[in-house]
């Protein structure tokens, strides 16, 4: 055995860490099963995993290696993905339909990956068929390395708080309407860790704060469709991570939280001793939903008042919020180097793309896509063609144009897979004509949101972008008839989702993958296909393809 075994740890029923001399492993076992909760009262079908609805904390460090052995105990074929873990040099454990086929009903994968150089908030959730809809997600956090300073002092302890939209209908229900052509509507209800509370009744509380101490809370929107506002009765919210950065540390009353986004806000107990309701509402919508949940103090038995904080009201406050978050350029995040020593404004543009999201009816039902391409998953994963040099089989590179036309008036359904050249610093600006709101995701990498305006986007807008301290992160809101843009360096070879975080977008076509090839075929640029992988489509059966050295 290579490297000298240091310490053998117990953590969990499911968990086993094996600590050598290199990063330390940690081994989970999860199994995939059905259920039935009632989120908003009503029973109905669920995903659990380990019989958890939502699924257990995944709790983590910086560098230390993940190894998740999932088993697929449902009916249909089941996938997880890692929002915003970048998978250095390995996409193949980012599961999504482009790089991973799916686990087969009644069989087992097991996942192998590395937080490397990451710290933060990040969650997991199914991205097969439409099984978010009924669960299987949870929270997943990297905590810094003992010898990396964080820029505040520990917390009293660490909380998850996942937010999100909900739907009474189950999901194969739901995927039915979808397949029709016809649109969800809107959601049933908001969720707070997979409950929803009424103000007066008889809520247990979701945390408890001792008087005097600060608390972490892990704010993540894990929902559909619908950005969540969220706020804590009589407290503030003070800002310090957001997606894997530390942030400018301002304090909140409220924060608009958009799909797919994570926060993380340091709450301190420091006011009577009794209960307070945490509020979650939906923003956007043409009907606000909302829910509570209670967090007590610690020997406290009065209960939470019944007037609640107000929501904000309008998107002009929510852009303005946006604006107000800095990279806090002093603190060091998972590296010892401070954030603010990586100074990407300096670094000229070599290719502009701009994506315009759409929605148009192809054969009378409803479609959504990028520049013009509705993206379709192919039964044999992108990746997986490339990687056995039979692309031209199943895709071709590069069907949309980085400058898409003035107006967009139809959709062809196709998979949409754009060339990007290694290490190349390329700006990205979403566009969104609609009048609704819009949240983009990308896999594989963490890119600087520079800017988000109304109207749309000209050269001339570069003048306003901030070159300076714009977060790191890797989900932008786009507001409604608005842009936003992005920059970020290819440098992680593989093939990545970009995605609408809307998951009714995302089903029907609103998403499309980067191709980033390594030159070399190198170990150093790009790892080789695990022996574990599971061959599908055109693919399957076949000798695997000489490894990288």
């Amino acid at each position: 055995m290579e490297g000298r075994l240091l310490t053998v740890l117990v953590c969990l029923a499911s968990t086993v860490a094996i600590v050598n001399a290199g990063d330390p492993y940690f081994f989970y076992t999860w199994n995939v099963t059905y259920g039935t909760a009632s989120p908003l009262g009503v029973p109905q079908k669920v995903i659990l995993i380990n019989g958890q609805f939502p699924g257990p904390n995944l709790n983590s460090t910086s560098n230390n290696n993940v190894v998740i052995n999932v088993f697929n105990n449902l009916d249909e074929p089941f996938l997880l993905t890692w929002n915003g873990i970048q998978h250095r040099k390995n996409c193949w454990q980012d599961g999504v339909a482009g790089t991973t086929c799916p686990i087969p009903a009644g069989q087992n994968f097991t996942y192998h990956f590395q937080p490397k150089d990451q710290i933060g908030s990040y969650f997991y959730y199914p991205t097969t068929s439409l099984h978010r809809f009924a669960g299987g997600f949870g929270g997943l956090r990297v905590n810094s390395r003992l010898l990396i300073p964080v820029p505040y002092a520990d917390p009293e302890d660490d909380y998850t708080v996942l937010l999100g939209d909900w739907y009474t209908s189950g999901h194969t229900a739901l995927k039915k309407l979808l397949d029709s052509g016809r649109t969800l509507g809107l959601p049933n209800g908001v969720l707070i860790n997979g409950k929803s509370g009424k103000v007066g009744g008889k809520n247990e509380p979701l945390f408890t704060m001792k008087p005097g101490k600060t608390y972490k809370y892990r704010l993540c929107n894990v929902g559909f469709k619908s950005t969540i506002n969220f706020r804590i009765q009589n407290h503030k919210m003070k800002l310090v991570e957001m997606e894997g950065s530390h942030v400018l540390q301002n304090d909140y009353d409220s924060l608009d939280v958009h799909v797919g986004q994570c926060f993380a806000v340091l709450v301190t107990a420091d006011q009577a001793a009794k209960d307070y309701y945490m509020v979650a509402s939906t923003r956007f919508l043409k009907k606000e939903l909302s829910t509570v949940g209670v967090i007590r103090y610690a020997g406290s038995n009065v209960q939470a008042s019944a007037e609640l904080p107000k929501a904000p009201v309008g998107w002009a406050w929510s852009l303005n919020q946006f604006r107000s978050y800095r990279w806090n350029l002093t603190a060091s995040a998972a590296r010892p180097n401070p954030q603010g020593s990586y100074h990407y404004g300096r670094i000229n543009i070599t290719r502009s793309i701009k994506l315009v999201n759409s929605m148009s009816m192809v054969n009378g039902k409803v479609r959504f896509g990028f520049n013009g391409v509705s993206h379709v998953d192919t039964e044999t994963p992108l990746k997986l063609a490339e990687y056995f040099q039979m692309s031209e089989k199943v895709f071709k590179y590069n069907v949309i144009k980085d400058e898409p036309a003035a107006k967009i008036t139809a959709l062809t359904v196709e998979p949409n897979v754009l060339n990007i050249t290694f290490r190349t610093f390329v700006e990205i600006i979403f566009e969104n004509h609609e009048k609704s709101m819009q949240s983009f995701h990308l896999d594989g990498y963490s890119f600087f949101a520079v800017a988000s305006e109304p109207g749309r986007w000209t050269p001339e807008k570069r003048e306003n972008y901030n070159l300076l301290d714009a977060v790191s992160r890797h989900t932008v809101q786009v507001y409604p008839k608005s842009w936003s843009a992005i920059l970020l360096t290819f440098d992680n070879a593989g093939m990545w989702n970009i995605r609408s975080e809307n998951l009714e977008r995302r089903y029907l076509g609103q998403q499309l993958y980067v191709s980033v090839l390594s030159p070399e075929k190198s170990l150093r640029d790009e790892y080789n296909i695990p022996l574990n992988t599971n061959l599908c489509g055109i693919v399957k059966g076949l000798p695997m393809p000489a490894i990288y050295t």
